[in-house]
């Protein structure tokens, strides 16, 4: 009781039905009754917050770098970084195969349970209760927004990078994919079409590995060795 307490004071918010807040911070390994679906109406109320703020915070910015910046926002990184401030970890309830994992660690778990948790504050008091909730854990972030232009994925930069020369766009290819179905590796090259230039990646999805050899290769566009 005395943790979600403390929890109440960090969120700037009192539950008048604590019952919600627990529900929030219980997994879906500890019981039936879970949070899945104050998280998914937290992520909804969180998408939108982010959005109104950046529209305000950033007025020149056009929809593109808007949507790149929210996404930076409401990423599963950024929220369970946000659930390591409120100290989430200390008040989930998990089922004891999570426990044993160290679910209480794991980023997808804690991001989850903050979405969950501002759900529960939108059913408990409403929208503006919520949105001044929410509003409240982004300010830092808010506060110390990157450009926009470095969020853009290395796909991205890559294709803009040739067409901004009035060159073709770069071919992807699976060279091998291995693994059994929970560890797969891709390895993946990416290469020009009107040189021979090629980088090739491994990661654990295709789009990870096509991503990083997109950067790879745009790193040696922008930075030509020459003989």
């Amino acid at each position: 009781m005395a943790d979600l307490t403390r929890l109440q004071k960090q969120l700037g918010y009192r539950f008048g039905d604590p019952a919600l807040l627990q529900l929030a911070l219980t997994h879906r390994s500890a019981s039936g009754r879970n949070n899945e679906r104050l998280e998914f109406l937290g992520d909804a109320l969180i998408n939108f917050v982010a959005a109104a703020a950046l529209y305000e915070c950033r007025p020149k910015a056009e929809e593109g770098a808007l949507s790149r910046l929210r996404a930076s926002l409401v990423r599963e990184e950024s929220l369970a970084f946000l659930a390591r401030e409120l100290k989430l970890s200390d008040v989930l309830t998990l089922g004891e195969s999570e426990l044993k994992s160290g679910g209480f660690r794991r980023d997808s778990i804690l991001a989850d349970a903050f979405e969950a948790v501002m759900g529960a504050i939108l059913l408990d008091g409403g929208f503006a209760a919520a949105s001044a909730a929410a509003r409240q854990q982004f300010a830092a972030m808010l506060s110390n927004l990157p450009d926009a232009e470095t969020l853009k994925d290395p796909k991205t930069r890559l294709q803009e990078w040739l067409q901004a020369r009035a060159r073709p766009l770069p071919h992807y290819t699976v060279l091998s994919e291995q693994g059994p179905a929970h560890a797969r590796r891709f390895h993946v090259r990416c290469e020009l079409a009107d040189e021979p230039a090629s980088t090739e990646a491994i990661a654990s999805s295709r789009r990870g590995a096509e991503q990083q050899a997109a950067a790879d290769l745009l790193h040696q566009l922008e930075n030509p060795v020459h003989a």
